[in-house]
């Protein structure tokens, strides 16, 4: 199973990355992590791994298994229908495994719980009519989601959805201001501690990682990241999101109070600041299109880097 999927992943790249736009000069690659060449995932020994709180063990294998979500915490949510469970073959991969079974998911995808079900419908209709793509075109996780996309049936998506949009959020991501960060690399299309250590300044930055890297690694639904933002941009992303100043529209008209979500306009408070700035860039740089998209387009328009990280910031600082 193990070399089935990674065979399985780089055709998908290949096949998709030519279809693509290429990114921009001035992409931000700390939003944007891309694996580096060769790297390779740990070698499967037989070893039963386990987490916290967790009576469950699963081997590397089971771990990397696309259409078997490994569930730690089955306690932790309702139970999974099939599609979410274990997808449906041959390309249709377990919704869980990327988003999570509780639907917190990680930084290098989205958080599904508790958005609309039209909406979570919509976006998925979106990848797979190609309105929707990324300004990466090495993102394998954007690349795993279009084919996931193109070959979900209809009946599969709604229910995916309504599991989803049923789920509770909770505080996922900690939020940290700060001049200096960890040194960082890819692992895993997500940003981690570097071997080497040391820090650096973090500029205009979100380094977004994990808590427990391990645990992370192994899939863990009960741990969750950390993100790192530069000193006072909470402060100022309230600000923008508020409309002071009249440069930008208040978030609040469309995503409602505490920017918790208002009918089918999907909630912003707690969600991943890394994949708040990918979806403020790709729309406003033409990768993602699409209704919804098309009514963020002025707003972001007039949107720096430094804004899409403050805004990013202040989202993910808020109580989902």
């Amino acid at each position: 199973m193990q070399n089935m999927a990674c065979k399985f992943a780089s055709w998908i790249l290949a096949a998709l990355a030519a279809s693509l736009p290429a990114g921009a000069a001035d992409l931000p690659t700390w939003a944007y992590p891309v694996n580096p060449p060769g790297l390779q995932p740990p070698v499967d020994d037989g070893t039963r791994h386990r987490v916290p709180d967790s009576d469950h063990a699963f081997t590397w294998t089971q771990l990397r298994d696309l259409f078997k979500v490994p569930d730690w915490h089955p306690d932790n949510h309702p139970p999974m229908p099939d599609i979410v469970a274990n997808g449906s073959r041959p390309g249709v991969f377990a919704c869980g495994f990327c988003h999570l079974p509780n639907g917190l998911g990680r930084p290098e995808n989205s958080s599904l719980a508790g958005l609309p079900a039209s909406y979570i419908v919509q976006q998925v209709l979106d990848f797979k009519s190609g309105v929707r793509k990324s300004s990466e075109p090495a993102s394998l996780p954007i690349n795993f989601m279009t084919a996931v996309a193109k070959s979900v049936n209809e009946e599969d998506l709604r229910i995916a959805a309504d599991y989803f949009a049923a789920l509770k959020t909770r505080p996922w991501i900690r939020v940290v201001e700060t001049d200096t960060v960890p040194k960082t690399e890819v692992g895993g299309w997500m940003l981690i501690e570097a071997k080497g250590g040391g820090t650096e300044a973090i500029g205009n930055r979100i380094i977004e990682m994990p808590e427990h890297l391990e645990r992370t690694e192994l899939r863990d639904s009960a741990s969750g990241f950390i993100a790192y933002v530069p000193t006072g941009s909470v402060r100022k992303g309230e600000a923008l999101a508020s409309g002071s100043g009249g440069r930008v529209t208040a978030c609040s008209a469309c995503h409602g109070q505490g920017l918790k979500g208002m009918g089918p306009v999907p909630a912003l408070a707690g969600r991943s600041p890394s994949y708040i700035v990918r979806q403020l860039y790709d729309i406003k740089h033409g990768t993602r299109n699409g209704a919804w998209a098309a009514l963020m387009k002025p707003v972001v328009d007039t949107m720096s880097m430094e804004d899409m990280v403050a805004v990013a910031a202040y989202t993910a600082s808020l109580e989902p």
